[in-house]
């Protein structure tokens, strides 16, 4: 994992605490599909079955986490959007 980025590294915060499995990781998706290649979206979640979720997303995405941990009762995701738009977050075949 590289360093945590400086809020002012950060495009854009999704605050879904208080929200349950699935829709932390759907709310997610929708905010990294709006945005540009290479810019940085900051997740707070408060479900613990979101972290597998964002695991595996990033895993089969274009999507990179260059962080992720905990605060208190927050799970904290930091994803860095990926070069390609494809639909479906799968990673482009080689």
């Amino acid at each position: 994992m590289q360093p945590i980025p400086a809020d002012s590294d950060v495009t854009q915060v999704l605050d879904a605490s208080g929200l349950n499995c699935p829709l932390p990781l759907l709310k997610a998706k929708q905010a990294l599909n709006k945005m540009a290649p290479g810019e940085v979206l900051k997740v707070i979640a408060t479900d613990a079955g979101s972290v597998r979720d964002f695991r595996v997303y990033v895993e089969h995405s274009d999507h990179e986490m260059l962080n992720s941990f905990t605060e208190g009762e927050q799970y904290i995701y930091i994803i860095k959007r990926g070069p390609s738009a494809q639909v479906g977050g799968n990673k482009p075949n080689a």
